[in-house]
């Protein structure tokens, strides 16, 4: 059974509702567009990897984006899959090219033809991993699971060498269409170990009320001030904020969309970057040139919730 979805990554909801919503000469826009693009590639490489994982979930429990606290820190996984005698922990990784491991060096080189770039050791971040989560298990009463680390290569074209050790790195990479075959290579040779039986629903179940979500302050690291924030409803064809409101819905003046829905997608962003709750007032000044009763219908209508004690809006 898969007990947790991959949801789209929190910094990487903020960051798509916050860079429209920028001056086009903020100081810290390009870096916010680069990091934006970096965690969309991730999260596609995760999704890509979770479809061939998930086959795995009629049989066994599957858990994505895991984030647990232990010993005061936190640590992050992009999967566990907990079989009948172990737990497989993967880390995703979606990388164009070609990529070389160097196992004296512990380095990874990434080679698109015409640029060379270095990146963190996997294996070295998966064993960190590994670690953290047995200690975490330990703690929970847990420690007699084994647990099972991969690194899992996203994109099929990807050609991985080796300098060094390949029989190192084969333990460890895999393409992500062989994850489910080695998961349950790995689970038989735990239990022709002597692993005992797991249950693995109950064991995600405990995982799963110890997971949060991780996430970033915004505002603090790439230097964003409220004020800095733009109103306005964003054009779901053609980017550009500031639709205007009418009859029964949203015009966009530039590329003459009509959205009946497009403040949705506002009050999302609303709720991602400036508050937790929103009043009248405040949806008047951020959906742009609405009355009250406007806003007041909007709010009703959008599936939140009303707050008498504090008269406002709120997420249900």
């Amino acid at each position: 059974m898969n007990l947790k979805q991959r949801p789209k990554p929190r910094p990487l909801q903020k960051l798509d509702a916050a860079i429209p919503r920028l001056s086009p000469t903020f100081p810290n826009l390009g870096r916010m567009q680069e990091d934006a693009r970096k965690h969309q590639q991730g999260y596609s490489g995760e999704k890509k990897i979770d479809y061939f994982l998930d086959n795995l979930a009629p049989i066994h429990t599957i858990l994505h984006d895991v984030y647990l606290r232990e010993n005061n820190k936190n640590f992050q996984m992009d999967s566990l899959a907990i079989a009948n005698h172990s737990i497989s922990l993967i880390d995703s990784k979606n990388y164009n090219g070609t990529i070389t491991f160097n196992t004296t060096l512990r380095q990874l080189t990434r080679s698109d033809g015409k640029v060379e770039s270095g990146f963190g050791y996997p294996i070295t971040q998966v064993n960190n991993q590994n670690f953290h989560l047995q200690n975490w298990l330990n703690q929970h009463n847990l420690g007699h699971i084994p647990i099972k680390s991969f690194v899992a290569i996203a994109d099929p074209s990807t050609v991985v060498k080796v300098e060094g050790s390949q029989e190192e790195i084969s333990n460890y990479v895999v393409h992500a269409a062989e994850l489910p075959v080695r998961i349950l290579n790995a689970d038989r040779q735990f239990g022709k170990k002597g692993a005992r039986k797991l249950s693995d629903y109950q064991i995600g179940k405990t995982i799963l009320s110890k997971c949060s979500e991780f996430d970033i302050d915004l505002f603090k690291k790439y230097g964003v001030r409220p004020a800095d924030i733009l109103p306005g409803v964003i054009c779901p064809d053609c980017g550009w904020r500031g639709m205007e409101r009418v009859y029964n819905g949203w015009h966009c003046r530039k590329c003459h969309c009509f959205s009946r829905h497009a403040h949705l997608k506002a009050l999302d962003d609303y709720f991602l970057l400036v508050k937790d709750s929103i009043t009248n007032k405040a949806c008047m000044w951020f959906l742009g040139s609405i009355n009250r009763g406007t806003a007041t219908r909007i709010l009703k209508t959008s599936g939140l919730v009303y707050n008498n004690e504090h008269r406002c809006w709120q997420k249900a």
